[in-house]
């Protein structure tokens, strides 16, 4: 537990960095783990965090583990947003706890499975692993792309990730969801999709946040 707690202190190190945000003060104020103050003197034993004046950045191997961390953290939410359609309070709590027991073998078997997602549901980057660097030679995912589909082939949309929750709302109105079956028409100038008797246009940006598996 106490290593757990660490972690948790890595990974808001971590989104902290990512705003922008590094002073002790404001980790101290942001933190909800007990103890803060002692698991930070910690980590700075352990060399996984070091003070430069008033602030708490990652070391070189600090900054390793805490990605691993926030890629098991993201991948999870892809996992339970969009396979599971749990709600995002459900899903952060859920999220912290499969962090923590996803292993290595087992976050690439996810992260291959869900087509490699750059973002999470909340719009954040969810570091690259050894899988997404092979995937594009070596690794043929479950589920890719609209916009890496071949033309004419059927696909049962998996799940979307837009960056706009307008966005999601559109394509549900239109009948792109979860569980229906389209086929790819056409790419260029833009990406023509069949859903039943229906054509739909999507610009690039659409198609590439519409996770498709082949029929």
């Amino acid at each position: 537990m106490r290593e757990h707690s660490k972690d948790e202190i890595l990974e808001l190190i971590w989104t902290r960095e990512e705003e922008g945000e590094r002073t002790e003060a404001g980790l101290l104020e942001s933190s909800q783990e007990e103890n803060t103050e002692e698991l930070i003197e910690e980590l700075i034993h352990d060399g996984l965090v070091e003070r430069k004046g008033e602030n708490i950045v990652l070391t070189p191997s600090g900054h390793e583990r805490a990605e691993r961390v926030i890629r098991r953290h993201r991948l999870a939410e892809c996992l339970l947003s969009n396979l599971f359609d749990l709600e995002d309070d459900h899903i952060e709590s859920s999220a912290c706890k499969f962090e923590h027991i996803l292993s290595d073998r087992v976050t690439e078997s996810v992260c291959t499975f869900l087509g490699h997602p750059p973002f999470c549901p909340h719009g954040k980057p969810i570091p690259r692993g050894e899988c997404c660097r092979k995937f594009t030679t070596h690794v043929v995912p479950l589920v890719i792309r609209l916009s890496d589909a071949e033309l004419g082939g059927e696909y049962r949309i998996v799940f979307i990730i837009p960056k706009q929750k307008k966005r999601l709302e559109r394509l549900s109105a239109m009948g792109l969801i979860p569980g229906v079956v389209v086929r790819l028409i056409q790419k260029n100038p833009s990406y023509v999709i069949q859903l039943g008797e229906t054509m739909i246009a999507v610009d690039r940006g659409i198609a590439d946040e519409i996770y498709v598996k082949r029929v």
